[in-house]
């Protein structure tokens, strides 16, 4: 046995990484809208009863990790074709010195501080939470 096929769980998913990144890199939108979640706050994590959610426009994010830590500020566009986010306040000086631009961030690297509450949202969060609180009851 080759170390790698050994901690194997499922035959019918690869590990290989040429793969992965392939299927990653080639995921549908709706694939993707899964992929570019992001954490909630703890506030928000016992309200709706679920640790992570898409992100979408308009809700309120903070930056938790990189350079930019610890900034927070309103989500203006999620781009699904290249995986980043787009926070308003959270803008770069190009190297001519007078020109802003807005910093790509990847949403794995945020948490959602407000959510944008629509009623399919809610909906989602609502189903959600049920299964997690049913889990919690079998435990």
């Amino acid at each position: 046995l080759v170390g790698s096929e050994a901690m194997k769980f499922s035959t019918n998913v690869t590990s290989s990484r040429r793969k992965q990144r392939c299927k990653h890199f080639s995921s549908s939108s709706s694939a993707r809208r899964r992929l570019m979640s992001a954490t909630l706050s703890k506030d928000l994590r016992e309200k709706y009863n679920c640790r992570a959610i898409p992100v979408c426009k308009e809700d309120e994010v903070k930056i938790m990790t990189g350079k930019l830590k610890g900034r927070e500020g309103r989500v203006t566009q999620v781009y699904r074709k290249r995986f980043y986010i787009i926070v308003d306040r959270v803008n770069r000086t190009k190297s001519d010195g007078q020109t802003e631009v807005s910093v790509p961030i990847h949403p794995s690297n945020v948490m959602i501080t407000n959510i944008k509450e629509t009623p399919s949202r809610l909906k989602i969060l609502e189903r959600r939470g049920a299964g997690a609180k049913h889990m919690d009851v079998v435990d």
